[in-house]
């Protein structure tokens, strides 16, 4: 793929957003528009678009594989367009406008230019030469890639070290296992230590919760975790290793071990600096139909960008060619990530009306405070982060932050307990589900391409309820 190819991929997911900002002066002149939808006037069937779009991601691809493929896209905008026309007829143009440039400028184009930055970034590094896949060598790649998760992103971990453990694994029989335990850990728990692990931790820090404090305070329970985790997958592994006759291929060693594209390492520690930018500048805003885009969050975007074309253009093509890179991934989160953030408008104004006390979702939030006003710690986990491991997780942790007071001081000191159950639940359960963390999508792909015949919707489901509730049961009992 050239640069032009390059240029049009960006194209591809940002040209709705350039249109959006050169309209920033027309819709600045216009006055007295309403601002959103109010949730306490939705029923439960405003729910319905939110759920078909989960429903065709956990049946087209299982009953109809061939039609999802190449019409996943449209499906997701089907769903997104059942959302749009009857808020339009409902609530008028103005507030369905505004509610939709909010999901989009704030939310959808800030997290998939992140994740198309660590997408073609870490994309362009390859570990060469051959590991032989064995339990003790795939043990190691999980336990590296959740410690990397928390520095550099679960997205920037899960794509550095996907490729290289499918090629390690090639010749394994079984390989199915080894990618669901690659989400839980990499893809998911492993991101609990900073806020640039996980996107609601981010948010976190955005609110006032200091850096380290997931360091300090989260590091018991995800370290319990991933100890379980991966004494869970070595014998499991071990068992089925035992049982394959190893045809391992006789060629692969002669590749001397070794990294390339070794640069782009740097060229993610200036996505690192160019999100940390974003979270501790302050430069002023400016208004897109009064939502309110600010200048730091601009600039960090425009950098990811051009650190991701650096990486593209300096990356040899053979390198990528090499390590199995292609765009179809991305395209994918792409395409139903952008009918996601449109479908979920309507459950996560439902959940603010909540908070509350209003609106048909009113009892999630009478669930996590008692009688008496104060939190119930074991209920703001696993609402929380069930909620995370079906919506966005990042939008789901922000909604219970604020319904815990939203005070980052007093959450940070005197409501530690709930902080940590709000923070490990939309962590934790983004494994549960392929949607429930962008990563998890993006390694199945990957894995897919690789000849892995990943699980349905449904069927990883059965992999995450059987294998991490039990874990999350014992947390609570233990932990919160």
């Amino acid at each position: 793929m050239n640069l032009k190819s390059f240029s049009r991929k960006i194209k591809y997911f940002l040209a709705p957003l350039f249109v959006l900002l050169l309209s920033t002066a027309a819709f600045a002149a216009e006055e007295g528009a309403s601002h959103g939808i109010d949730g306490s006037d939705l029923s439960l069937l405003w729910v319905i678009p939110f759920a078909g779009i989960l429903l065709s991601i956990a049946l087209f691809p299982l009953f109809a594989e061939e039609f999802w493929h190449h019409h996943f896209g449209k499906i997701s905008g089907f769903w997104a367009a059942l959302l749009i026309i009857p808020m339009i007829v409902q609530f008028g143009f103005d507030k369905t406008l505004y509610e939709v440039l909010h999901a989009y400028l704030l939310e959808y184009f800030p997290f998939i230019i992140l994740l198309f930055a660590l997408f073609t970034i870490s994309g362009g590094v390859r570990i060469k030469g051959y590991m032989r896949g064995t339990p003790e060598v795939n043990t190691g790649l999980l336990l590296l890639g959740t410690i990397l998760a928390s520095w550099m992103g679960t997205t920037g971990a899960a794509m550095l070290l996907i490729r290289p453990m499918l090629r390690a694994n090639e010749w394994r029989e079984k390989k199915v296992h080894m990618v669901v335990f690659f989400i839980f850990l990499v893809a998911n728990v492993g991101g609990s230590l900073t806020p640039l692990g996980d996107p609601p931790l981010f948010l976190g820090f955005l609110q006032g919760v200091d850096f380290f404090w997931t360091t300090t305070n989260l590091f018991v329970e995800m370290s319990f975790v991933v100890v379980i985790l991966l004494l869970v997958y070595y014998f499991w592994d071990r068992y089925l290793f035992n049982k394959e006759k190893h045809n391992e291929p006789k060629s692969e060693g002669s590749e001397a071990f070794g990294l390339e594209g070794s640069f782009n390492l740097l060229l993610l520690g200036g996505v690192v600096g160019a999100v940390l930018f974003s979270g501790l500048a302050d430069l002023g805003e400016f208004t897109v139909y009064y939502v309110h885009v600010t200048y730091q969050n601009l600039i960090r975007d425009l950098t990811l960008l051009l650190l991701s074309w650096l990486s593209w253009h300096y990356t040899s093509k053979e390198s990528r060619a090499a390590n199995g890179f292609n765009w179809f991934p991305i395209q994918e989160v792409g395409k139903l990530f952008a009918g996601i953030f449109i479908t979920i408008i309507a459950p996560i104004a439902m959940l603010k009306a909540a908070n509350n006390g209003e609106g048909a979702l009113q009892f999630v939030n009478n669930a996590v405070f008692n009688s008496s006003g104060d939190p119930i710690n074991a209920m703001f986990f696993w609402i929380t982060g069930t909620l995370s491991a079906f919506l966005d997780n990042a939008p789901t942790y922000l909604v219970f932050f604020n319904a815990a007071g939203g005070d980052a001081q007093l959450l940070m000191n005197q409501l530690t307990s709930t902080l940590v159950a709000i923070s490990s639940g939309a962590v934790f359960f983004g494994a549960v589900t392929y949607i429930g963390n962008a990563p998890n999508f993006m390694v199945k792909s990957i894995a897919e391409q690789s000849g892995v015949e990943m699980p349905s919707f449904g069927g990883y489901m059965l992999w995450s309820v059987g294998i991490l509730v039990p874990i999350y049961i014992l947390v609570t009992l233990i932990f919160i």
